[in-house]
């Protein structure tokens, strides 16, 4: 009984302590956001160097929505559906949609970042090169997952489902 309620107060606790640390993510998000889109703005009205502001306008929305990504799956599966993943399917899901968010953010912050250095220096590329293949290893590496995950779905999808009915009957 008395573990019982530690583990429910943990659980409310670390509920808490989660939608809080979303909230502030949230937050920090709009604030990046506002952030480009006034460098943009000022660009646009001072027309002193609107191409790399802009540039650099666009890399700070791109942050700003990696960072929503990261407070709203926090809020997803902390908060809302606790620590608990029902099913391995609905594991795979979760995690490919936020893995696949990721990506295509570092994707866009390492096109941004060539058309920005390729205009001062070439020989800094380095640097956006590796942001691509990152980007490329997140997308190889959410494959894999996605293949070992079904794998590991046809093995015990029959064992999550008798799971299930078990606990819909009385």
């Amino acid at each position: 009984m008395i573990g019982a309620a530690r583990d429910h107060v943990f659980d409310t606790v670390s509920r808490f302590a989660f939608g809080v640390i979303a909230g502030i993510l949230m937050l920090l998000a709009l604030v990046t956001m506002g952030v480009g889109i006034g460098q943009a703005v000022t660009a646009l009205l001072s027309r002193e160097e609107v191409g790399q502001r802009v540039l650099g306008a666009i890399g700070y929305v791109i942050v700003s929505i990696a960072v929503f990504e990261v407070s709203k799956y926090l809020v997803d599966e902390e908060v809302v559906r606790g620590r608990e993943m029902r099913a391995a399917a609905e594991a795979r899901r979760s995690l490919t949609r936020f893995i696949s968010t990721i990506a295509i953010a570092v994707f866009l912050e390492g096109l941004v970042t060539v058309f920005r250095v390729t205009h001062d220096n070439v020989s800094d590329l380095v640097y956006p090169a590796l942001l691509l293949l990152t980007a490329m290893g997140l997308v190889l590496g959410l494959g894999v997952f996605q293949r070992l995950s079904v794998t590991v779905e046809e093995r015990t999808g029959q064992r999550d489902r008798v799971a299930e009915d078990d606990q819909v009957r009385p």
